[in-house]
């Protein structure tokens, strides 16, 4: 199933085997110990060093309760009133239908799957790029994508992918895709990166937003064993990102993250609305002069979360101490 779909989901391989999640779960784990294939949360993929690219209806039943909370966090740092772009995934599909809520809002999108979730918000004004379809992710791309592109300017960019490492940022399988993605970000003063921690420190082919571009990732909590995913989160903090966590308990309620250690670049403090001291995409932020000394990194409440939302919880900023 897994060579035949590039990923397969627990839940699913129980069903077809007709056993338990806990069986297929360890069975999973003897096979990933003779090489045959990875784990992720939730799921295995092919074995490699550069991921295949999952299919969508692969891709929609993996880390589900994880994407949410995500969706639910990116959502509460948009305003009233705001111009974004968003980018196709499964991840930034649920934020779109969250999104649907804000008022005056204006959504920039490559994405069909987007532009569907927000169609009937009658305070919402969809704006979709050109291009040729991609029907494996409903995705718009292509020259006609980038070149309706040009010229835009928003506030922010909501983006996914299929990897993410401190070292080349947000990564993706496909060129075209990537190509569109990278478009995106040129538009954006932010850029906000979607990830699960499936996705930390995993490398795929074409690179999207690298490192030093991101303003900020929005993930979930990696489980305690998940070391790999825990070292990427540190990485990233020391090369200045801001990392907002939602941690998920078994239950499904959110839980505050342990801290993440490390400084770097750009600082720590949250600014309010219309103080926004960010870098244009493509260029390199910049190491604050002077010191800030050693001091433990502060944990800051993130913006608040829809009421709707049922994974809604405590939650909080990472941001790295200043050097």
């Amino acid at each position: 199933m897994v060579r035949a779909n590039g990923a397969v989901s627990l839940r699913e391989l129980a069903r077809v085997v007709q056993t338990s999640e806990v069986t297929v779960r360890r069975d999973v784990r003897a096979l990933e110990a003779e090489g045959l294939l990875d784990r992720r949360h939730g799921g295995a993929v092919l074995p490699g060093g550069f991921t295949r690219e999952t299919g969508f209806p692969q891709k929609s039943h993996m880390a589900t309760a994880e994407k949410t909370a995500i969706a639910d966090l990116a959502a509460g740092l948009v305003e009233e009133g705001e111009a974004i772009v968003v980018g196709a995934g499964t991840t930034t599909q649920e934020l779109a239908r969250r999104l649907a809520r804000v008022p005056g809002l204006t959504v920039v999108t490559n994405s069909l799957l987007v532009a569907q979730a927000l169609a009937h918000a009658n305070r919402v004004e969809v704006v979709m790029t050109g291009g040729t379809l991609r029907g494996s992710n409903y995705a718009l791309v292509g020259s006609g994508a980038e070149q309706s592109l040009q010229g835009l300017r928003v506030s922010r960019a909501f983006l996914s992918g299929s990897g993410l490492t401190a070292e080349r940022g947000l990564s993706t399988s496909n060129m075209l895709s990537a190509s569109v993605d990278r478009a995106l970000v040129q538009a954006a003063a932010e850029v906000v990166v979607l990830a699960d921690h499936t996705k930390l420190g995993t490398d795929t082919m074409f690179q999207t937003v690298p490192t030093d571009v991101m303003t900020r990732l929005v993930t979930d909590k990696p489980p305690p064993h998940e070391d790999r995913a825990g070292t990427e989160l540190q990485a990233l903090a020391d090369q200045g990102v801001q990392i907002t966590v939602a941690g998920m308990t078994p239950a499904g309620a959110a839980e505050a993250p342990a801290p993440v250690q490390g400084g770097a670049r750009g600082g720590g403090a949250e600014k309010g609305p219309g103080r926004r001291d960010v870098p244009m995409p493509g260029q390199r932020r910049n190491v604050p002069p002077g010191g800030g000394g050693s001091q433990a990194p502060q944990l800051r409440s993130a913006p608040a979360l829809p009421e709707q939302s049922p994974a809604a919880g405590r939650v909080a900023d990472l941001a790295p101490r200043r050097r």
